[in-house]
């Protein structure tokens, strides 16, 4: 809804490497093992991370990607900035071309107030609380 599903794989494997790996490298093959992540789609994506500086990578043995700081400080807005960029969140929600605050459409005094819970939200929550609150109900879930 709020970004694209390469975002949401980004998001999954972000979240995979915290749970099982967060001070450590995952090569893509066990960040995606026993999800529905594709590989090679995931492997793109991490090479993209990597550039954004939410990644780091290491060839050879012992290698693959680790995050580059702790989930903590990595927010959602950090994920979605990197992947989708934030013209998204500029966007008209009728899809009106001129809509701003000088030259608003019929639903933008409506949507504004979602707009900033939106991004209140996304900058707000950290990786580490999504792949908390994903490890604890996987666990429920076994």
């Amino acid at each position: 809804m709020i970004y694209s599903t390469s975002c949401g794989y980004a998001i999954q494997a972000l979240c995979r490497l915290d749970m099982l790996r967060p001070k450590g490298y995952l090569r893509i093959n066990e960040i995606c093992s026993g999800t529905d992540l594709p590989e090679y789609f995931v492997a793109k994506i991490c090479r993209d991370l990597v550039q954004s500086g939410l990644l780091v990578s290491s060839r050879g043995r012992g290698g693959g990607f680790s995050l580059a700081r702790a989930s903590k400080e990595i927010s959602l807005y950090d994920i979605v900035i990197a992947v989708d960029g934030d013209t998204q969140f500029n966007k008209c929600v009728t899809c009106h071309a001129n809509c701003n605050d000088k030259q608003p459409c019929g639903q933008h005094e409506h949507f504004k107030p979602v707009r900033k819970t939106i991004l209140d939200y996304l900058r707000t929550t950290t990786l580490q609380e999504i792949s908390q609150a994903l490890a604890t109900k996987s666990r429920l879930l076994i």
